[in-house]
């Protein structure tokens, strides 16, 4: 198909309590980007799709409904084979719910969908950090840790459609337990921003040493809180983004030992804390790793910014569905 930049994808990011969406040509430029619904206020899935299409349709109307080439979708537990988001824990709707279908329909237009990690890593292969990679796996890092594989150009979905939670394979066996899920020493239990905070508030129960942290109620202390008493010198900060990275840096070693990816990409809010987080993870992937896949793999930050990343993700399904 020949790629114009007057042709536009839908990009919709579905989140636990609100969407974003917006208009993507072929170069990632977004217009019409738009935040105002939320998921909870609509007690079933069909009237969410419904008020979904009226907040579209004058973005749509204004560039013209035959340059729209479809819909791309990035939600919690979306399956992109089947088109259903099955079973969210965070979404208002309970069961399988077939929302692809319930958008082509309403849209008259084909719709894509895909989990919210996996939609970040097409984003990042189309428009950021991958371009032109054929192996790499995205690691976001944010409340929870997500993440998405691509393989030889495609993004690995397994049998059905749910491969890829690395942020849930155990690195600490009988460790930390996950609030959700109630599994002992995920990586998400560590190295999420909820892990950095819990982390913080074990430190500073196990020992009597000065830190900045002891300014705040441990109710109060946060993933932001920690980057800046860390920035400030403060050793007990530091040493939390030491130990988070030792972990992370540990578990890529063992992702990077099963796919032999290019690169590892992260993504995510707690990206933000930069040298604090990536350099002790880098070390302890780089000795983790047996000598074959030493110094090849590059560990690098997303170029995606982090408020259109969803949005961009989402719309590159569409074009990813055009080209098959």
């Amino acid at each position: 198909m020949t790629k114009r930049l007057d042709q536009f994808a839908v990009g919709i990011d579905i989140g636990g309590t609100g969407i974003k969406f917006g208009l993507v040509n072929h170069r990632g430029d977004i217009s019409h980007k738009n935040v105002a619904l939320k998921t909870t206020d609509y007690e079933k899935v069909e009237d969410f799709v419904d008020a979904l299409h009226d907040a579209l349709k004058p973005a749509i109307d204004s560039v013209g409904f035959q340059k729209i080439r479809g819909i791309g979708v990035g939600a919690p537990n979306g399956n992109f084979y089947t088109g259903t988001i099955e079973y969210a824990p965070n979404l208002p709707w309970t069961g399988v719910l077939p929302l692809a279908k319930l958008m082509s329909d309403r849209f008259n237009l084909p719709c894509s969908l895909t989990n919210d990690a996996n939609a970040a890593a097409v984003g990042e292969m189309m428009y950021g950090a991958a371009r032109g990679m054929r192996d790499f796996i995205m690691i976001t890092l944010g409340t929870g840790v997500g993440s998405g594989i691509v393989s030889n150009g495609q993004v690995i979905y397994g049998h059905d459609g749910f491969a890829g939670e690395l942020g849930h394979t155990i690195i600490r066996p009988g460790g930390r337990k996950h609030r959700s899920t109630g599994s002992h020493g995920s990586l998400e239990a560590y190295a999420s921003a909820t892990g950095i905070m819990l982390t913080a508030q074990e430190m500073l129960e196990q020992t009597d040493k000065p830190s900045l942290l002891r300014n705040f109620k441990s109710e109060e202390i946060d993933s932001r809180i920690v980057y800046e008493c860390a920035i400030q010198g403060d050793e007990i900060a530091q040493e939390v983004y030491r130990f988070t990275g030792q972990i992370l840096g540990e578990a890529l070693a063992n992702f990077i030992m099963f796919s032999s990816p290019e690169a590892i990409i992260l993504f995510g809010g707690v990206i933000k804390a930069g040298k604090l987080i990536i350099n002790p993870t880098r070390e302890h992937m780089e000795k983790n790793l047996l000598p074959i896949f030493q110094n090849k793999v590059k560990l690098i930050f997303s170029e995606l910014k982090e408020a259109d990343a969803a949005i961009l993700g989402a719309s590159a399904l569409v074009w990813e569905m055009r080209d098959q």
